[in-house]
């Protein structure tokens, strides 16, 4: 039988790496592991794992990551990164300004 898992962060949302790797918005879900079955760093590949669009000191990356590694990063996000890098929405989700959420 197959376990389903409810992913913990939706689409727009702000997470932080809980390393402190990265913080940006979740662009897609995925209910578990959706990639080479070597390259997961030994992180359970049964669970979400998400599309994160990050800030980094250089811009803005894709990150793939795991939902064990992730936070809610909703008082991470400064001001002044909002406005260089998404757009939000009356429900207060984010976008990035130039990728498409699913």
């Amino acid at each position: 039988m197959t376990q389903v898992h409810t992913a913990r962060f939706a689409i727009g949302q702000i997470v932080r790496h809980r390393d402190d790797a990265f913080r940006g918005v979740v662009m897609d879900v995925d209910a578990a592991y959706d990639g080479p079955a070597v390259e997961t760093g030994g992180v359970a590949a049964d669970q979400p794992f998400y599309r994160v669009f990050a800030l980094g000191e250089d811009g803005g990356f894709v990150a793939y990551a795991a939902e064990m590694v992730l936070e809610d990063g909703q008082s991470e996000l400064l001001d002044d990164d909002a406005r260089r890098w998404f757009t939000v929405d009356a429900d207060g989700h984010h976008a990035p300004l130039d990728e498409r959420l699913h």
